[in-house]
């Protein structure tokens, strides 16, 4: 009986054109052979099964061919190449750093390197794992990487590179190797399953390779599994029924029962789902790449992010045309939320049948139902003013001018609810809009009015604002208004509000105006988060409803203020050094 040889060794690539998905770094390293630019140390780096140990092995062989090809490849014929794809080629030696980590292990390894090839031009060096290697191996064998015999060259390989020493990696032509692309593995394996007289439908060695999730050499050990239970003749059903992987099938059926709003549908699926053994968090993370497919799909630009076989390809465009884009990011957004609270869910399978009764609701029906309703609204002339917004704006255009004194309220034909409503503090008389935009003499200037707010006020508001009262204030009622909302913030816990309050005094620049100057940014900022507070204060203490606040940054703002007891005491000593020694001599504490 022949004795069995996987196919991850039996077809492992022997030249660089055979390597699969790692193109840019084999062409790298025929050019730097063909130009004799061969560097005495590489590290090879990336995740398992992408040909790293392939391409050293490659390596290796090239560069003591003795009769290379055009295509700087090796010929397989010489004695240097006879003897390496025999191995009994005395040039390369393979360490697996793994098991052979230890400090002497280095040693014996630099011990070999001091003798020169006694065939071909080089000795190679291959350690495999080298993020194995301990603190001591490694420092061992820094002087023997960093200045190597002419004739010795070390290839290291590595899946973690970040376990490695800087002092390694600075003595390295580093090469990253990527994860290799499901339709390049798919091709491989489809090479091989011809060589091997195997009948495999190209679905069933996409399912092959998006499961080994870029590694080559996994997709080649799942092939050969999944061989030994169909046979020769490899089918979809085959695979996804050995490797237990949900059917494509299943996800559309339960996006066709969405998307139609059939929620027994979309129960009775997961149930038979889980009949079939299948975990409620597999069908959650696949329902989640489902959508994120079909959302794929909606674009021909990132089509080329779909990674299945042509007919998968061809259903999901049809379903993608009869998804919208808002539906399927809803959906995903749903989905995720379950997938992230599976594990600390009570009732799992509640939590799923949940999600899926959520998804009926968010059906594409129901959104082309709303999208037509948008658009006959849209078409639809423009609706006339009721005659309650007819009569307040008749009401305000005979209105007289409001004298500054408080009089009584005039009774209006405007309804109760336009009268009672309150009144926004963008609205006002016109005097208070020409006032929203204000001149600073030292820079920044914050008026009352938030430009964020819809400036547009109704007749209604217009005559609420009118019919507030106006009562003159003199400078102190406003500093005596001002402390007490400062004392307010104060007792709160806002002491820096507190403190930007009252670094200042208000100043009444008009009948209705006052201006607060500010000496940094800071404080201008805090001001600005209690302004709607400040003048609702102010103006309920004031009896004045029309006044405006103008908050301006003063010129002095580059220069320095005193505000803590350490920076007066500084100035005062600058003034008077006396200071300064009799604290010294009584060895005195400034009082915070």
């Amino acid at each position: 009986m022949e004795n069995f040889v996987v196919s991850a060794r039996k077809y492992r690539p022997a030249l660089f054109n055979s390597v699969v998905g790692q193109s840019s770094i084999t062409t790298t390293l025929k050019n730097a052979i063909r130009n004799n630019h061969l560097a005495q140390a590489f590290l090879f780096c990336g995740p398992r099964g992408v040909g790293k140990t392939t391409c050293a092995r490659i390596l290796a062989k090239t560069i003591n061919c003795t009769n290379l090809t055009p295509e700087t490849e090796a010929c397989n014929e010489c004695e240097s190449c006879t003897s390496f794809n025999t191995g009994q080629s005395f040039n390369v030696y393979e360490l697996d750093a793994a098991s052979n980590n230890s400090v002497d292990d280095i040693r014996s390894l630099v011990d070999q390197v001091r003798v020169p090839p006694q065939m071909g031009q080089y000795k190679v060096y291959i350690i495999d794992e080298v993020h194995m290697l301990s603190a001591a191996a490694f420092n061992a064998f820094l002087k023997t990487l960093e200045e190597p015999p002419r004739y010795a060259i070390f290839i290291l390989a590595t899946t973690e590179r970040h376990k490695i020493l800087p002092t390694i990696l600075s003595r390295c032509q580093i090469f990253n190797f990527n994860r290799i692309q499901v339709d390049d593995i798919a091709g491989h394996l489809a090479y091989i399953a011809k060589n091997e007289n195997v009948q495999a439908e190209p679905d069933a060695l996409h399912i092959i390779a998006q499961k080994a999730d870029g590694a080559l050499r996994d997709a080649c050990s799942i092939f050969d599994q999944v061989v030994s239970f169909a046979g020769n003749n490899l089918t979809y059903k085959a695979v996804i029924e050995n490797l237990n992987v949900l059917d494509y099938d299943y996800y559309f059926r339960v996006t066709d029962f969405v998307l139609a709003d059939n929620i027994p549908g979309s129960l009775l699926t997961f149930n038979d789902i889980l009949t079939n053994g299948f975990d409620g968090h597999n069908f959650i993370a696949g329902l989640a790449e489902h959508l994120r497919n079909l959302l794929v799909c909606k674009d021909p630009q990132t089509l080329l992010l779909l990674e299945a076989g042509q007919n998968i390809r061809e259903r999901y465009r049809d379903q993608a045309s009869r998804c919208q884009t808002m539906f399927l990011l809803r959906a995903l957004k749903l989905v995720n939320g379950c997938d992230v609270g599976y594990k600390s869910a009570r009732n799992p399978r509640l939590l799923v049948e949940f999600t899926l009764m959520q998804l009926c609701a968010l059906n594409g029906a129901a959104e082309k139902k709303n999208d037509e309703l948008n658009e006959n609204s849209s078409s639809d002339p423009a609706p006339q003013p009721s005659a309650n917004a007819q009569s307040s704006s008749a009401t305000t255009n005979t209105q007289q001018p409001v004298s500054n004194t408080p009089q009584a309220p005039t009774p209006q034909p405007v309804s109760t609810a336009n009268v009672q409503q309150p009144v926004s503090t963008t609205s006002g008389v016109g005097q208070l809009r020409k006032n929203t935009t204000l001149k600073s003499t030292g820079g920044s200037i914050s008026s009352f009015t938030n430009p964020q707010q819809n400036t547009t006020t109704t007749a209604a508001e217009t005559a609420a604002a009118i019919d507030r009262p106006s009562t003159p204030f003199a400078q102190e009622q406003l500093e005596t208004a001002w402390t007490a909302f400062a004392d307010q913030l104060r007792a709160a816990g806002k002491v820096t509000d507190h403190a930007a309050l009252t670094m200042n005094r208000p100043e009444k620049t008009g009948d209705n105006a006052v201006r607060f100057t500010v000496f940094n940014a800071m404080a201008l900022e805090r001001l600005e988060a209690d302004k709607t507070e400040l003048m609702t204060f102010l103006r309920q203490k004031l009896n004045n409803y029309h006044f405006t606040l103008e908050i301006a940054l003063s010129k002095e703002e580059g220069q320095q203020r005193l505000y803590t007891p350490q920076d007066k005491f500084r100035r005062l000593a600058e003034l008077n050094p006396d200071l300064q020694k009799l604290r010294q001599q009584f060895d005195l504490d400034l009082e915070m």
